[in-house]
Order: structure tokens, then sequence, then C-alpha cells
């Protein structure tokens, strides 16, 4: 009787600790997302941010679209290459991340893959075809 006694106090005592971790962890990961929320913006909010604060500008179409036309000083990091791991381009993962695409089909695919990878800072400001601004062309 006292062995079954002592198995249910100790069966018991691990259920409670496994409970405590498991609430633990599932705060951190809600934390995490809190603090990497997706955020739309317009272009002319895109347009602001670049003029008063130090972000990242980052063109996830492909090669061939941004040597045609994009904002001066983007990255080109197409969003077909983001995957599981950190983009090479793209080293802090603290930075503000301002993305275009095209259309802003990309950029929203783009933005939630860079969230999940752990960037903190990303605001999607959909695509290229509504800044009103000047873009920059190669060759």
């Amino acid at each position: 009787m006292r062995q079954i006694l002592l198995f249910a106090a100790l069966t018991a005592s691990l259920a409670l600790l496994a409970g405590c971790t498991l609430s633990k962890t599932k705060k951190d990961t809600e934390d995490v997302a809190e603090k990497a929320a997706y955020h739309k913006i317009s272009a002319e909010e895109a347009y602001e941010m670049m003029a008063s604060q130090e972000v990242v500008v980052v063109d996830v179409r492909t090669r061939e679209e941004y040597d045609g036309g994009h904002i001066e000083n983007a990255v080109l990091v197409p969003n077909e290459s983001i995957g599981s791991e950190m983009p090479e381009a793209l080293p802090d993962k603290e930075a503000t991340l301002l993305i275009y695409c095209r259309s802003g089909r990309r950029s929203k695919d783009a933005a939630q893959k860079l969230m999940a990878l752990g960037y903190q800072s990303v605001y999607d400001f959909g695509g290229v075809i509504d800044w009103p601004y000047e873009l920059v062309k190669e060759g």
C-alpha cells in the first residue's frame, strides 16, 4: 500500500512538473509570436520609415524583376529562396525589414516566412506596382 501511495505521489509530481514546463514553453512561444506580429503598411508609410529610421528594404521578386526596376538600396532576397535557413543577405534578426514584391502576394508570404525564422520587426508594404516613388534600374 505504501508503494502504491509513493508511486501515485511521484506520478502526480511529474505530471505537475511537465504541465508547468509545457505552459512556460507555450507562453514563450506566444511572446515570440507577439513580438513578431505581421505588419501590413502602405507604400507611403514605408517611405516615411525609410526616411526617418534605419531599415532594410527587402525585394522578394526574381532577379529579372529586380533588375527591371527596384527601390534604391533594396536587398534582393527572392521569396522562393526563403526556406528554413536564415538568408545570408539578412544577418540581423533584430533589424527592421520592409518587404515588397510586385503585387503584394509574395511579400506577405515572405514576411510570414521571415517571422517564422525569428525576425522580429517585419513590415509588408505590398507591391512595387503601388510604389509612387522613383525606382532604380540596373544596367
